[in-house]
């Protein structure tokens, strides 16, 4: 069995986050939903930070249990330990943020999921295969849950491995307060003090907030609690502060919580809470199962419980590695993290999903090469949709579930090829400019104040057309830019990938420096496209170029791709040597070479659904098969092979 740094165990449900901060959550009129449960949070979270990661919990049969499945293996935890419930349903969690002192939380937790975890979920070769396990305070509070919990805890220490204690104090998951109560920290409990010292010599390490240690010590007293929990336990202990850090002890207890080992803390502007303690956690597990020293791991500790404070979220706000040495690199340069755009742009492009280093992209996007050729046919123009359901099925066929592929569709005209290719594994691109239109304007559905992306999946990426030239005028420059940035920025806020699409030559002369001077200015304007989509340039120093102009300003971007133009394909087979041989460019998205003939036919009437379809996905396949070899013969330069 694959060896794991780490396996938690406990509650695992899905937040819905109220987009809207400053008020009520009573008034609170749209969420945002993300994987949720402090033990969900930090196999997530130490994934982020390069651990093997495993989470041990039930999930129920339905949308949302299959959604934190999908979501623990898009950040890389192994979910060989998360269990269906046939008959109980996923856990969740209402949150808000009403200021920065009152985050206002309902848990929906009634029989739910996870707490049905049991003895017989606990395979002892799944716990063998951990260096570490955490287990949090909440699968304490039952019976069922507290067995496996005992039973995983015991095959660990056999076993050699390491054990952890997140002493996450929820009362009213213990039955000590109401439905309204989930914002409360702390409620004394002689029943629930008893319960956790009955377990707490079975720990390496504890870690808990001064609220926690006082329910585990018995004492509102800290430093007391703290050495009721001594008198019981060997564990390191660590004892968040707030504001003031964290502090270990390993040894005796002090009689001053400061004279305990401390780390680099982070001073930040506090928006958010929930959801800190499970980063802190996090990094705290990076430190301490990397062999860093205690003031090193609280560094980790408290950087990573810092992003989380300033972010929007629990899982989604925690750093990736790559980002938090560059936040080290970089220090505090705004209070408010989530406002440093430089950190924020290294935060999206480390923690994107989905391993895209191949594309090979059929778009049919098109919108008026494809009504020209129905009024030439002479058929109504509401065909085209049908025709672009047989583009996907060749799409589809050609990909037969392998990683690589994908389309461009867009939503006027191909709308249920559009949504019927949602979740099949495809890459999904989806235009917004008004086809032909220079300066840009934008799809009717995306709204003057761009609000229509709200209504699109994640999964889609928003690509968008700009005929621009670094030779155009200035008015005509601005106007465009404008219109690209807001876009950039609306793309973002609903967490949308963007795919920015250039080319010059349809509307001036070109050279080797002109796509480059373009991804230059757009760098410089802010616009940090995820992908660009160029036109096959036919020089290697226009390839050159281009690519060390992203390369100079996004080191973590996803790629280029080329385009084909309606080229014949012997000539993109040319293209395709040339662009091959830059591992930057990451494959093709062509269309009109691709489904060209096969829709004159069908429009017409020439054809069949059937013979449509197999025409396109043989040229598909035959593009697939060109791109392929162009790519092992090339000897690609760059890094991003």
């Amino acid at each position: 069995m694959a060896q794991l740094d780490l396996i938690t165990i406990g509650r695992s449900s899905v937040d819905l986050y109220g987009a809207q901060v400053g008020g009520r959550l009573e008034d609170m009129a749209s969420f945002n939903k993300y994987i949720g449960g402090s033990p969900t949070n930090i196999a997530a979270g130490t994934a982020r930070l390069g651990l093997k990661s495993a989470v041990l919990t039930r999930v129920g049969d339905e949308h949302m249990g299959r959604f934190i499945r999908e979501q623990l293996m898009r950040e890389g935890v192994d979910i060989r330990g998360v269990k269906t419930d046939p008959e109980r349903l996923t856990a969740l969690v209402l949150l808000g943020i009403r200021d920065e002192h009152q985050f206002p939380l309902i848990f929906y937790r009634e029989n739910c999921a996870d707490m049905a975890l049991c003895e017989d979920d606990v395979d002892p070769d799944f716990i063998g295969a951990a260096r570490c396990v955490l287990a949090t305070g909440t699968h304490l509070s039952h019976p069922r849950t507290e067995a496996a919990v005992l039973k995983a805890l015991k095959i660990a220490r056999e076993g050699g491995a390491r054990t952890a204690l997140d002493i996450d104090y929820r009362p009213n998951l213990w039955g000590l307060a109401g439905h309204g109560a989930g914002e409360s920290r702390y409620i004394e409990s002689r029943a629930v003090t008893t319960k956790l010292q009955a377990t707490l010599h079975l720990f390496d390490l504890i870690v808990g907030t001064e609220e926690e240690f006082h329910i585990a010590g018995g004492t509102t007293d800290t430093v007391e609690a703290l050495k009721a929990v001594r008198r019981v336990s060997d564990a390191a202990l660590v004892c968040k502060r707030g504001a003031m850090g964290a502090v270990v002890f390993e040894g005796a207890i002090p009689d001053s919580l400061d004279e305990g080992q401390a780390g680099e803390g982070f001073p930040i502007e506090v928006f958010n809470v929930l959801g800190a303690g499970d980063g802190f956690m996090s990094g705290l597990l990076k430190g301490w199962l990397t062999g860093e020293d205690w003031p090193t791991s609280l560094k980790f500790a408290n950087a990573c419980g810092a992003f989380a404070v300033s972010r929007h979220g629990c899982t989604p706000a925690y750093p990736s590695w790559e980002e938090l040495q560059y936040f080290f690199k970089t220090g505090i340069r705004n209070k408010a993290l989530r406002k440093d755009e430089a950190l924020e742009q290294v935060h999206w492009s480390t923690n994107r999903k989905g391993d895209w280093s191949e594309m090979r992209v059929f778009a049919f996007d098109h919108r008026l090469q494809l009504e020209a050729m129905a009024d030439e046919a002479g058929v109504p123009r509401e065909r085209i949709g049908a025709f672009k359901t047989l583009c996907l099925k060749a799409a589809l066929d050609v990909a037969g579930g392998a990683p690589g592929y994908g389309i461009l569709c867009d939503s006027r005209l191909g709308r249920d090829a559009l949504y019927a290719a949602s979740g099949s594994g495809l890459w999904i691109g989806r235009p917004v400019e008004w086809p032909g239109s220079r300066p840009l304007v934008l799809e009717p559905e995306i709204g003057p104040d761009f609000g229509g992306l709200v209504e699109w999946p994640l999964e889609d990426v928003v690509k968008v057309l700009c005929f621009y030239h670094p030779d155009d005028t200035a008015e005509m420059r601005a106007e465009q830019e404008a219109t690209v940035l807001r876009l950039f920025a609306a793309a973002r806020r609903n967490r949308l990938e963007m795919l920015l699409e250039v080319i010059p030559s349809k509307v001036g002369p070109t050279d080797d420096d002109t796509v480059a001077r373009i991804i230059d200015r757009f760098y410089e304007i802010g616009v940090y496209p995820d992908w660009w989509k160029l036109e096959p340039m036919r020089t290697e120093a226009s390839w050159a170029n281009a690519c060390a102009a992203v390369e100079r300003h996004d080191p973590y971007t996803r790629g280029i791709v080329v385009l084909g133009l309606d080229a014949p394909q012997a000539e993109l087979e040319e293209s395709f040597a040339l662009a091959a041989r830059f591992a930057l460019v990451k494959g093709f998205a062509v269309g009109r070479t691709i489904f060209g003939e096969a829709a004159r036919k069908w429009l017409s009437g020439a054809i069949s659904d059937g013979q449509a379809a197999e025409e396109m996905a043989q040229r598909y396949r035959s593009l697939c098969s060109v791109w392929d070899k162009a790519r092992q013969g090339s000897g690609a330069l760059g890094e991003k092979a």
